[in-house]
């Protein structure tokens, strides 16, 4: 420590910090609180509780901690990254850290692979921001709407047609009915189906339902699940919230080197101009990805998103082609014995 320096836990410095962000715009504050406080938790695991004892030693380990351990992608890691140097460049200013030790904050670059992948909807980055809600908006519509598409796999017309009356919290389940023409699915009665939730999404629901939902009806006198002040959510709306919520700079930085508080794509109604910011489409789409990956039966997918075999082998299926073409020849080869 250097005798000009004062000892000063993370803890400390952190709140300092937050306090001396005036200029950032309340999500965008939570979004730093989010990230320090990741790195809080690490350095009190490593024993590290005088920010003036930092090491660039310490920032590399931690960079490594959260590429290994953590398995962050390289787009958040990115974002993550100018955070820790805003802070420790506070830090220094303030005499609660070693001059220059804000320098030493790797900014990883990302190649041309690494920008194309951080547009696809991958399912660990929803969970980064169920997380993220779950610890800053529990309950809220946000929250209820993006996990519901995530555990289901459901498309936007299928949440949306939702009533309270097709939840049933004792039995763990919700329906989905076709009701046209407000809420028509899109296979039509062919779509109709009951879905198992788990404790935690039943739970979820539940703590929306008694707090934030607001208890109104629709233009045809129904109680819509997931409500607004209005009645039944928009199309529109659950678009836009969706663009919205995947926004990078929402939970880990812009990997595109936007100033968050000036760009374009985080004004209400253009959210789609981000570049990495997904459809509910994607969001289906992450949602049976990573049941494929959790290995469930394809015929249990199929049923529970309502869509063919055939489709989701050919859309979802992430092994190279030669496995997945080799493995439909021996499927069929089983069908050959007679010839």
């Amino acid at each position: 420590m250097s005798d000009d320096l004062n000892p000063i836990s993370p803890d400390e410095a952190i709140q300092m910090y937050l306090s001396d962000r005036v200029d950032l715009r309340q999500r965008s504050r939570r979004a730093h609180e989010y990230r320090l406080k990741q790195l809080k938790k690490w350095l009190h695991e490593e024993g590290i509780d005088d920010l003036t004892e930092l090491t660039g030693r310490d920032l590399a380990r931690y960079r490594r901690y959260r590429i290994e351990d953590c398995e962050v992608a390289p787009s958040t890691l990115r974002g993550n990254s100018f955070t820790y140097k805003a802070f420790l460049e506070f830090c220094e200013s303030i005499e609660a850290a070693p001059e220059g030790i804000a320098s030493k904050v790797r900014i990883p670059s990302l190649n041309e692979d690494e920008l194309v992948r951080t547009h696809d909807l991958q399912p660990d980055r929803v969970d980064d921001v169920l997380d993220y809600l779950a610890k800053f908006e529990y309950a809220s519509r946000d929250h209820v709407t993006l996990a519901l598409f995530f555990h289901i796999g459901c498309r936007l017309g299928g949440l949306r047609a939702i009533d309270v009356g097709d939840f049933h919290p004792d039995e763990n389940f919700v329906e989905f009915n076709h009701r046209p023409p407000a809420t028509p699915l899109k296979n039509g009665t062919s779509g109709e189906r009951w879905v198992a939730l788990t404790d935690e999404i039943v739970e979820l629901i539940e703590d929306y339902r008694r707090v934030n939902r607001h208890d109104v009806t629709d233009d045809q006198g129904r109680r819509p699940l997931i409500s607004t002040r209005q009645g039944r959510f928009s199309e529109s709306a659950i678009r836009e919230l969706i663009y919205r919520l995947t926004t990078p700079c929402w939970i880990g930085g812009c990997p595109h080197d936007r100033e968050i508080e000036t760009c374009e794509a985080t004004e209400t109604g253009r959210r789609s101009l981000c570049p990495s910011s997904r459809s509910p489409h994607d969001v289906r789409s992450a949602a049976i990805i990573r049941m494929k990956r959790e290995g469930l039966p394809a015929e249990v997918i199929e049923r529970r998103v309502n869509a063919t075999q055939e489709v989701i082998e050919q859309h979802y299926d992430e092994r190279p082609r030669e496995e997945k073409l080799r493995d439909r020849m021996e499927q069929r080869r089983e069908h050959i014995e007679v010839l």
